[in-house]
C-alpha cells in the first residue's frame, strides 16, 4: 500500500496509515510479543534469572568456543561492555570461560550444561510462537515471511558490518 503524503503539512490521518506498515515498528511489536510468550514460559522452566536480551550474546557462542572480542563484534557492542555481559551470564551458570591458549591475555566462552539446556527450552517455546503464528497467517506464508527476513537480514548484514564498536 503506497500513502501519498503532503509533505507540507501535518495529517494524523495520513499518519496513522504510515506507522500501522512502519517495517521497523512492526518488527519492535513482533519482538515484544515473542519476548512476553517466551519469558514467563522460560520461568516456568526454571529460568527466573533468564533475560531475552541475553540471546544476542548467547546465540553467537560456538561449539568450539568463542572469544571475548569476537561475541562484542558480533552483538555489536564495546569489549568493555561484552565482558560485563559476560561476568554475568558465567555467574547464572550459563557459560564458562577458559584461558585462550593461543593468547592467555584473553578468554575463550563455552556454553555449559544449563546454557545448552536454554536453548533447548528456547526451541520448545519458539514452536510454541511459530505455532501461533501459522495458525494466525498458515504455514506456507510463515515460510515466505521467514525466507523473506532471512534473505534481507543475511543480504544486510553481509554488507554492513558493526561500525564503531
Amino acid at each position: 500500500m503506497i500513502v501519498e503524503t503532503d509533505n507540507k503539512s501535518f495529517d494524523f490521518d495520513q499518519y496513522k496509515l504510515v506507522r500501522e506498515r512502519a517495517m521497523g515498528r512492526l518488527f519492535w511489536r513482533l519482538k515484544r510479543y515473542t519476548d512476553s510468550f517466551m519469558e514467563p514460559r522460560l520461568q516456568e522452566l526454571g529460568y527466573t534469572d533468564f533475560k531475552m536480551s541475553y540471546l544476542m550474546f548467547l546465540a553467537n557462542i560456538q561449539e568450539e568456543g568463542t572469544t571475548n572480542n569476537e561475541l562484542a563484534r558480533k552483538a555489536c557492542v564495546t569489549k568493555q561492555m561484552m565482558s560485563k555481559i559476560v561476568g554475568l551470564l558465567e555467574n547464572e551458570g550459563y557459560i564458562y570461560t577458559k584461558k585462550n591458549p593461543v593468547d592467555s591475555r584473553s578468554s575463550i566462552i563455552f556454553l555449559n550444561e544449563r546454557g545448552k539446556e536454554l536453548f533447548i527450552a528456547l526451541r520448545e517455546c519458539m514452536q510454541e510462537v511459530r505455532d501461533k503464528f501459522d495458525g494466525i497467517v498458515g504455514h506456507d506464508h510463515m515460510e515466505q515471511v521467514i525466507d523473506t527476513m532471512l534473505l534481507l537480514a543475511n543480504t544486510l548484514e553481509s554488507e554492513e558490518q558493526c561500525k564503531g564498536v
